[in-house]
């Protein structure tokens, strides 16, 4: 499918999404976002595709909402609210949870929606010349995406307050010492790479447990009750010890020889 905002290319099972506006930093905007929903549901649909990279054209990752194209143009619309909630793409987070492993490879600044929708990512990985910011507050406004929930999760109470509360802009270093990315390259030009090399890492194990274990960490992460966690694991586990990926996987470690689990699914003559 040929898109205006973003490209997509497949290559080893990892399709690499770009976002295609570095003439406005990747600003987002509805049909940036539209657009970003609909290629995670063809890769998630595509048997070519076994893991996703989120990153962004030119010099900058996302540098949030194009304010231009979003609210001064809307401010002459007298149901822009309504106009807002039609465009916006329904579910973003739980789309991304879903989703097969999809990791983020920041390559430059990442403000506002631009992190936030990252957030539920699998893995960050970002460039020395990334830059983080949630500074919803400085436009009179708050979190979205779930973000209070996902940015308290990755860096903790203290400073996720401080990022949300300040609405201050952090480096990649200190992303990293804050505990938002989970790697740094030592380069630009290693990134994608680097986050092209995880995702394939993550997409080569058997796709119904990697979702499994999506789902789980999903909804056990905030679980107080253990046995609850417990329950959504063996019956996780009751289903894999079902599959043929995990009988493939007991032959393959029997007979000393890797594991094929794209074989092991085909259906048997």
């Amino acid at each position: 499918m040929q898109y205006n905002t973003i490209l997509c290319d497949i290559e080893d099972g990892v399709n690499t999404i770009t976002l295609n506006r570095p003439e406005r930093l990747n600003a987002w905007t509805y049909e940036m976002g539209e657009e970003l929903h609909q290629a995670l549901h063809e890769a998630n649909e595509s048997q070519a595709v076994t893991a996703i990279v989120i990153t962004g054209a030119g010099r900058g990752f996302c540098a949030g909402a194009d304010i231009k194209d979003l609210f001064l143009a809307q401010a002459k619309s007298t149901d822009d609210a309504a106009s807002r909630e039609n465009r916006a793409p329904r579910d973003w987070v739980g789309l991304v949870r879903r989703s097969k492993p999809i990791i983020a490879a920041v390559n430059g600044a990442a403000i506002g929606v631009g992190l936030t929708q990252i957030l539920p990512c699998d893995m960050i990985i970002a460039s020395p010349a990334a830059q983080f910011s949630v500074r919803f507050i400085k436009m009179g406004l708050v979190p979205e995406l779930a973000s209070s929930y996902y940015l308290i999760a990755r860096t903790g109470f203290g400073r996720g307050n401080e990022l949300m509360l300040t609405g201050g802009t952090i480096s990649a270093e200190q992303a990293l010492e804050y505990r938002l990315i989970d790697r740094l390259v030592d380069e630009p030009g290693e990134l994608l790479q680097t986050a092209q090399s995880v995702a394939r890492s993550m997409g080569e194990n058997p796709p119904s447990a990697l979702r499994m274990v999506k789902e789980l960490v999903t909804a056990n992460m905030a679980e107080p009750d253990i046995k609850k966690v417990q329950q959504r694991e063996g019956i996780a586990l009751a289903e894999c010890y079902k599959s043929p990926e995990h009988h493939e996987a007991i032959d393959a470690f029997l007979e000393k020889r890797p594991p094929d689990f794209k074989k092991a699914r085909q259906p048997k003559p």
